[in-house]
This record gives C-alpha cells, sequence and structure tokens, in this order.
C-alpha cells in the first residue's frame, strides 16, 4: 500500500474510476491528504474524513447530506436554489446546477483518491481506515487472551482470513493459552494422590502392595507430611492445644507443632520395636503411650524444630515397607500399649487416626484447612472405634463410671445393645453390646438408639468435644446412652 507522498496511488485496485491523475487533482487544486495517525495509536474505528467540498475555498456548493445526493436531480435543485442570489436568472441556474453536480463528481473522485492514500478501500463507500498488518500481529496475543475489544476481535479474526503466517501464529497462541490457568491456591486436591497412584498401579501393578489395613496409615502420614512441608519456623513454634480426656474430666497441654510431631513420633516406636525396626526411645523406654511422650519432650533438643520431621517420616516410611514386605501373618501381630494392646492391623489404624486428628490440630494452630479422612479410610476408623466401645464401657464399670450390667451374659450371645448410626461419608450402622465386651451386638436386642455425623463422632472419640456437646439423635434407654456416650470419650488419650 503506497502513501500519500507518492500520489496516493492504490495498489489494491481501489478506486473512483478517474485513474491517477484524475485522483492527484480536484478542479485544478493539488489534493492536501488528511492528517494520518501514527501506527501505534491507530485505532479501529477514527471519525470519517471531512467532505472535499468543504476542503475547497472555491466551491460554492453545501456539503450533501445524502452520500448519494450527487446523483439525485431534485436534491441538486435544493442546493442550487438555496446558493442562489436573489433576482439571478434560471440560466445562471442552470448552469451554477451543472457546475455543482461535475463538482459533486469531482469530489467524489477526490474522496475515493483520499480513501486510497490512507488505507481505506475504495470501493464500498467505506470511511474507516483498516489497522496495518503490523498492528494486526501485535493483537494476535490478546486476540488469544479473549482480552480484544469487539472491533478490534472483528479486525483480527478478519485478516486471519487472509494472512496465513498470522493464521498460523494465532493457532500457536491459541494452543499456548490452554496451558494457563487461573490463579489458585497452594492446597493440592485431597485426591490428586489417589488418582496418580491409580493411573500408575493400572499400568504397572505394585510388585508388593500396600496391604489395604495399613492405607489408611499411608495415606493419613503423607497428608501431614505434605502440610507441613512449607512450614516456616514461626509455624513449627506455632501453638497447639492438645485435648483428651480422663475418666469424666477433659484435659488440655499446650505444645508446639514441632512437640506434636514428637508425640506421634514416640508412639509410632511402639510399633516399630515390635517389628524388631528399633525404638526411637531405646530399648529401656516405657510402652505407655502418655510416658513415652513426656520423656521424649524431656531428654530431646530443646526446643524442638523442624528437624522432627525427618525421623518421623523416616520412620513411618519404614513401617509401611515393613508390612508390605511382611505378608499376611504379620497383622495379628499384638501391639502393647502398657494397659491394653492391638493386633497390628488395628494399631496401624490406630495411628492413622491420632495422626489425622493431631493433624487437624496443627492445621488449626496455624488457621489452615484440613479435610477428614476419604469415606473408606474414615469407615475403618469407626468400626475400630465401635469394637472397643464395650471394652471401654466395661473398664468404666470397674472404675465406678458406669452403672453395673443388667444381665450375664454368655460369650458369644446376643444380649442388650445400642444402635449406633453413623451419617455422612464413612458413616454405618453398628450394635454395641452393653452388658459384656464378650456378648454379641443385636438389631433385635436393642434398647436405645444414637445417631451422629461421622465427623463429630470421631471429634468425641478424639476426646475433643464432650459427651454433653455431641448433638446426637437420641431415642430409647437415656442410661445406655448416657454410658455409651461416656465410654467413646474414655477412648481419647494423649
Amino acid at each position: 500500500m503506497t502513501g500519500p507522498l507518492d500520489g496516493g496511488r492504490d495498489d489494491q485496485g481501489g478506486g473512483g474510476g478517474q485513474g491517477d491523475d484524475a485522483r492527484d487533482e480536484v478542479r485544478g487544486v493539488p489534493r492536501i491528504p488528511s492528517p494520518r495517525a501514527a501506527g501505534d495509536d491507530l485505532t479501529l474505528s477514527v471519525p470519517p474524513f471531512p467532505l472535499v467540498l468543504g476542503a475547497y475555498e472555491d466551491e460554492e456548493a453545501e456539503e450533501p447530506d445524502d452520500p448519494g445526493a450527487e446523483d439525485c436531480p431534485a436534491n441538486v435543485t435544493d442546493v442550487t436554489d438555496a446558493v442562489n442570489e436573489p433576482g439571478e436568472s434560471d440560466a445562471p441556474g442552470d448552469a451554477d446546477m451543472t457546475d455543482d453536480a461535475d463538482a459533486g463528481d469531482d469530489a467524489d473522485d477526490a474522496g475515493d483518491a483520499g480513501a486510497a492514500a490512507d488505507g481505506t478501500a475504495g470501493t464500498g463507500g467505506a470511511d474507516t481506515p483498516g489497522p496495518s498488518h503490523s498492528v494486526l500481529k501485535s493483537l494476535l496475543g490478546a486476540w488469544a487472551l479473549s482480552a480484544c475489544s469487539a472491533e478490534e476481535t472483528e479486525a483480527v479474526e478478519l485478516h486471519l482470513g487472509d494472512c496465513a503466517a498470522c493464521a498460523d501464529e494465532a493457532l500457536r497462541l491459541r494452543d499456548a493459552v490452554g496451558l494457563l490457568h487461573m490463579e489458585r491456591d497452594l492446597d493440592l486436591d485431597p485426591l490428586l494422590r489417589f488418582r496418580v497412584l491409580e493411573n500408575c498401579l493400572g499400568r504397572r501393578p505394585a510388585r508388593i502392595p500396600v496391604p489395604a489395613w495399613a492405607a489408611p496409615y499411608d495415606a493419613e502420614t503423607a497428608r501431614l507430611d505434605a502440610l507441613l512441608r512449607d512450614f516456616g519456623d514461626s509455624e513449627w513454634d506455632a501453638e497447639v492445644q492438645l485435648r483428651w480426656f480422663e475418666g469424666d474430666r477433659q484435659l488440655t497441654r499446650s505444645t508446639s507443632v514441632a512437640q506434636v510431631l514428637g508425640h506421634l513420633l514416640s508412639v509410632d516406636g511402639l510399633v516399630a520395636g515390635m517389628l524388631g525396626l528399633g525404638d526411637p526411645l531405646g530399648t529401656a523406654a516405657p510402652s505407655s503411650p502418655e510416658e513415652r511422650t513426656e520423656q521424649f519432650w524431656n531428654t530431646a533438643r530443646q526446643p524442638l524444630t523442624r528437624a522432627v520431621r525427618q525421623p518421623w517420616r523416616g520412620q513411618s516410611h519404614t513401617l509401611i515397607r515393613t508390612v508390605s514386605f511382611a505378608g499376611r501373618g504379620v497383622s495379628e501381630l499384638s501391639v502393647s500399649y502398657g494397659d491394653f494392646s492391638l493386633a497390628l492391623k488395628d494399631s496401624l489404624l490406630d495411628r492413622a487416626f491420632e495422626c489425622w486428628i493431631h493433624a487437624g490440630d496443627i492445621a488449626d494452630a496455624v488457621d489452615y484447612p484440613y479435610e477428614p479422612p476419604s469415606g473408606v479410610h474414615l469407615n475403618l476408623m469407626i468400626d475400630l472405634a465401635a469394637r472397643l466401645l464395650p471394652h471401654a464401657l466395661a473398664a468404666r464399670r470397674r472404675a465406678g463410671l458406669a452403672s453395673p450390667p443388667h444381665y450375664l451374659m454368655t460369650p458369644g450371645a446376643p444380649g442388650r445393645s445400642l444402635h449406633l448410626e453413623i451419617e455422612g461419608a464413612g458413616g454405618g450402622n453398628w450394635h454395641i453390646a452393653l452388658d459384656s465386651p464378650a456378648a454379641k451386638g443385636s438389631a433385635d436386642h436393642s434398647v436405645a438408639q444414637v445417631a451422629l455425623e461421622a465427623a463429630e463422632f470421631c471429634r468425641l472419640v478424639a476426646g475433643h468435644i464432650s459427651p454433653e456437646e455431641a448433638a446426637a439423635g437420641q431415642d430409647g434407654d437415656r442410661e445406655a446412652i448416657r454410658e455409651v456416650l461416656g465410654a467413646t470419650a474414655s477412648l481419647s488419650r494423649l
């Protein structure tokens, strides 16, 4: 496309039909091109050029309102009447009319030449100049991001139909936009790890899979480790409130994030010692979880810092690998907790539950959200608590905190039961034997029913709320309900 300095010649074929010489002059006066905007200031919508008739001093005809006025005799007559002086004869008027018509034709030619000089196609009567190739190319990035105005978008898309190079560039930019995403927080999708593992195992099954009963411990230790990964020094020193029940009293203790992780390390050491992996507290360490925790806090380097994370995580990895290689027979080995013992599969489930609860305590201390376990794992944890409730109820009777049994039961025989209904993800129905741990819970012998939401029940098991605070739906024997809720809270410990 040529510019105004070389005569306004239109290389694209647009023009008024008079030829290049006719465009250069109008009635013998050199054409003055209209101002041309800078390339970087060029917009898609600019005011139309002034009519050529008004740009020359020797033109007396009035500017027509209708672009097609020069072709209409009635309009020409109106213009002639308006410019004729009173008393003039008809003959001069006719001559003026002829001159005005000729001037209109010449003006059209000059307008076409001006449009060609400023980049506007002469055909179609367009008044708005189109952007140059370089300007449209610079808009491709904004177009790919859908950040152009409606006029810019239309101009770019028209250009892409004619310019193969820009069309290829536009496709590459649009594909690159697909790799971008909106701002989001640093929280990973809770199901991300599951999807990645499922995809990997689907392609190549694990040669030594993690046992199903160890999967909750594997998942909860990984989630807590992910929470701790980006903690700074201030977060490791954040105050954490631990809560549990002894008898009917709720106890609390202030600790730090590092101390909570030391507590988990020392109690997990009971499982490690039973498997012959070595106790992190040494061979002379006590077997009670509370005593082990106190010993670790008192003998560890003070103050505890982020350095405790590595041994805790290394120990959890070693436990998972060991039980995976050990096979099925290891699941029934007994792990002693001092006053009681659990089978290894239940012990790892108990450790998974405590890891989740304390991870929630840590998240609360740093004001960070923390989701419950998956429904399948949560169901296993609730099932363990339900199986332990008859033993906890019997222990409270021995301590004088519950009423004596109503009947003497034969081991394995069905007896008085409480229907425990847990709602939500991981929920289900359990029948808790009331008179003896050896009795069998039975729906036919149910004397009461308690309904609790899954997370609320787990908070009660952890000692984070009292039996009176539990929002429970209750029906039936009030004494049985009160004693079972009390036994549920007594399952908690430091």
